[in-house]
């Protein structure tokens, strides 16, 4: 019971609202019979994206991303879910995610963010 997900569980503790936390206690993703929209989400994993996990994911951290989303994801999960999963475990909630994505930023892309 209760609510739990992308915005955390409502209990009003911020602390157990990381990313990790929510894959921990609800999974990587949403089972195909707990979904209440018809169609997923298309998952985009742009090559910024992939410099980005390369560059600034520690070894440590990929390495437990990697274990974490082989037991979560299906078997026959595609290369772009196993990479979207490791790159939401790796950066998810960390406050310098974003300060870290504007430096992969194009021009155009940081124009349309507002973003110098």
């Amino acid at each position: 019971g209760g609510q739990d997900g992308s915005c955390g569980n409502f209990n009003g503790d911020p602390a157990d609202d990381t990313t990790q936390a929510i894959f921990e206690r609800v999974g990587v993703r949403v089972g195909q019979g707990e979904m209440l929209f018809k169609n997923r989400a298309t998952i985009v994993f742009t090559p910024e994206m992939e410099d980005m996990l390369r560059a600034n994911c520690p070894a440590q951290d990929l390495l437990a991303s990697r274990e974490h989303c082989q037991k979560e994801l299906p078997q026959e999960a595609s290369t772009i879910q196993m990479n979207s999963c490791l790159f939401d475990w790796c950066f998810g909630m960390n406050e310098h995610a974003l300060r870290t994505a504007k430096t992969y930023a194009t021009p155009q892309e940081r124009a349309a963010l507002g973003v110098e």
